[in-house]
């Protein structure tokens, strides 16, 4: 028998990088690239020479003019985004929670809880421009809400709340809640369900109530999932756009300090306006307000982050 043969082998391990690969490949190519690519068009600023002519100047041009500059066209739409986001998600976090200890609490018997979790789940089904239609036709002067509003004297004459810039906010804010507190319930709800029963068996041997379990052991123990539901939520909350514009366009205007703003207008409604073919193209300002909402994004996420952390306990 020779000695120097040798048993083979198989590595396994490559063949986990095989598989991932393709992800990869997909996000360099349509994720990392036109990140740098929007990072790089923000640089570059086109300059008028003449009546009919003009060049390119690289730069902080884009940021100077168009984000620092005397418009604050850009602060009132990241205003509105913000409060857009915090007014859907402030009570859909709070209600999704709710839900999902009443679920998952061991005292509750409740039945059919497969028929109430489709149902609360089933707005996150139906796409945003069959949801924003019907609420427009809802809201709008000859809809059936406002009808009953006029019939009550809550309003007179040819005005409806889509006229009104508050009373719009609100109404994308509860579209926005609508949609998504039963797909965030169903998340934490797994959460709660991967949490080990003897932690709570034994809690209720040791006397702790429901709300004692929930705040000692459930929510602690719920960090990584809500890590990951604010985190995601404040990436999608601050790329709103379906919603605001298939609703109303991002109307109504309404005057605030002498100017005239767009009171339900996204900071993605507001990158597309200059991307767009028209007169307003400028894909040099369009690709600043993305690197702004880029830093937005990542120093709120970033936040949440660290909020949800588990902390290491030094030796």
């Amino acid at each position: 028998m020779n000695k120097n043969n040798k048993t083979k082998t198989v590595e396994y391990g490559k063949y986990g990088y095989i598989f991932i690969l393709p992800f990869f490949i997909a996000f360099l190519v349509f994720q990392f690239y036109p990140l740098i690519y929007t990072f790089w068009t923000s640089m570059w600023q086109e300059v008028k020479t003449g009546r009919s002519s003009s060049e390119m100047v690289f730069g902080f041009g884009n940021y100077a003019q168009y984000v620092f500059g005397d418009s604050n066209e850009v602060f009132v739409a990241i205003r509105t985004t913000i409060v857009l986001w915090l007014l859907n998600f402030i009570p859909q976090i709070l209600l999704s929670l709710l839900l999902a200890a009443w679920f998952t609490d061991a005292h509750n018997k409740l039945k059919g809880q497969g028929a109430y979790k489709v149902i609360m789940y089933m707005p996150n089904i139906i796409t945003a421009a069959t949801i924003a239609v019907l609420f427009y036709n809802l809201f709008d002067i000859h809809g059936s809400i406002t009808a009953v509003m006029k019939s009550f004297g809550w309003i007179t004459g040819e005005t409806s709340m889509l006229m009104s810039g508050y009373a719009s906010l609100f109404i994308i804010a509860f579209i926005q809640f609508w949609m998504w507190y039963g797909n965030t319930m169903i998340v934490l709800i797994a959460g709660i369900m991967g949490i080990s029963p003897s932690l709570y068996e034994a809690a209720m041997v040791d006397g702790a109530s429901s709300r004692q379990q929930f705040f000692r052991i459930t929510l602690p123990l719920l960090k990584p999932i809500l890590q990951f539901t604010l985190v995601t939520s404040a990436i999608g909350g601050l790329q709103m756009y379906d919603i605001p514009q298939l609703f109303n366009g991002g109307g109504p205007d309404i005057s605030q300090g002498g100017q005239m703003v767009r009171s339900t207008e996204t900071i993605v409604m507001l990158i597309k306006k200059y991307v767009s073919a028209g007169p307003q193209q400028n894909y040099g300002r369009a690709a600043a307000y993305s690197v702004v909402l880029f830093i937005i994004t990542l120093a709120i996420s970033m936040v949440f982050y660290k909020l949800t952390s588990e902390k290491k306990q030094s030796r």
